[in-house]
């Protein structure tokens, strides 16, 4: 098969790798429709984290079942599925209680921008939609894999609802994802922080109500002009670097909730939260519990997220792909395969 493989900074290859096969009763073996490169994929290739041998990479996928092990009894040859971008078994107690993304039995793939992966676990993780999706119905079912699920993990750890001011901090896919999250759970003030016409019309479409340009104290500013001198109910943190959660953390008004999906690379003071009794919850998106709800969304056309790859590419251009998303050309880059 076709697999991408990063061997140093800026330097991603698609090469031959074998063919994925059975090893456990409870594997499938998915063969990709559509994968994409994602804003933690560009940490690596930026050069920001070490990359000792050349490894597979990406982590986000839909496609078509092909084989499975004895044990699968969920999922079918001939399904077309959507997976979490980790693998868990939903039948444990972390799982039980929402938590998938740490499942003790869970883990990551050895790479997703390829044409066939090896999916663990598969009654646990993958998903199959009610019939074959059409394909303009695709792009929307692979930000399920991640995108999609984060920016709802940013809106629930936040505790949106009815009501509320949220400001989004981050307009790549997820940020995006989050004004379509902060939507469905019924905030009535959507502000999303964007410096980028392309993105900013996105978020508009998405429901933001307002757009802020500003940033750092001037971007805090202009928050609290539009939430009555105080701050937002809420802020989702959607990039992961120091200044995002600082610009989040002084976002929210006092007993304020941050949901944080950011990767982390930097820290935060704890005393930005103490002295004003704001609150921060969030993580690693566990994307099996989001699925079951946010499915139907997006077969029934109730959301389109997927308006967040502003670009398509064969996967043997995914160098490209990566360049493309690196030069923020593009807000996200998807992968036909």
């Amino acid at each position: 098969m076709k697999a991408t493989m990063i061997h140093a900074p800026g330097d991603i290859r698609l090469e031959t790798r074998p063919d994925p096969v059975i090893s456990e009763p409870t594997d499938a073996i998915v063969r990709t429709v559509a994968t994409c490169v994602c804003g933690s994929d560009l940490w690596p290739y930026r050069g920001d984290n070490d990359i000792p041998e050349p490894n597979p990479i990406g982590h986000e996928y839909v496609g078509i079942v092909e084989e499975v092990g004895s044990a699968v009894s969920t999922v079918s040859p001939g399904d077309f599925v959507v997976g979490g971008f980790l693998y868990s078994c939903n039948d444990c107690p972390t799982c039980h209680a929402g938590m998938h993304a740490n499942c003790p039995r869970g883990g990551g793939y050895d790479g997703c921008q390829a044409e066939l992966i090896r999916v663990p676990l598969a009654d646990g993780t993958l998903v199959a939609t009610p019939g074959a999706p059409d394909r303009d119905l695709i792009p929307s079912l692979l930000t399920l894999s991640d995108v999609m699920c984060t920016g709802w993990h940013a809106a629930i750890s936040a505790g949106v609802g009815g009501g509320d001011s949220v400001v989004v901090v981050g307009d790549g896919a997820v940020g995006l994802c989050g004004v379509i999250a902060a939507k469905q759970l019924g905030a009535e003030r959507i502000i999303a922080m964007s410096r980028h016409a392309d993105r900013q019309d996105l978020a508009h479409r998405f429901g933001a109500t307002d757009i802020i340009a500003e940033r750092g104290d001037e971007g805090v500013a202009a928050v609290r002009a539009l939430t009555d001198g105080i701050g937002s109910d809420r802020a989702l943190e959607c990039v992961g670097s120091e200044d995002a959660r600082r610009q989040a953390v002084d976002s929210v008004r006092p007993g304020g909730m941050v949901g944080l999906v950011g990767l982390p690379h930097g820290g935060l003071e704890a005393e930005r939260l103490f002295w004003r009794n704001k609150g921060i919850r969030g993580g690693v998106a566990p994307v099996r519990a989001y699925l079951d709800e946010l499915l139907p969304l997006v077969w029934n056309r109730e959301i389109d997220p997927g308006a967040v790859f502003t670009d398509h590419y064969p996967l043997d251009r995914v160098s490209d792909a990566y360049a493309a998303m690196d030069q923020r050309r593009t807000v996200k880059a998807l992968l036909w395969t």
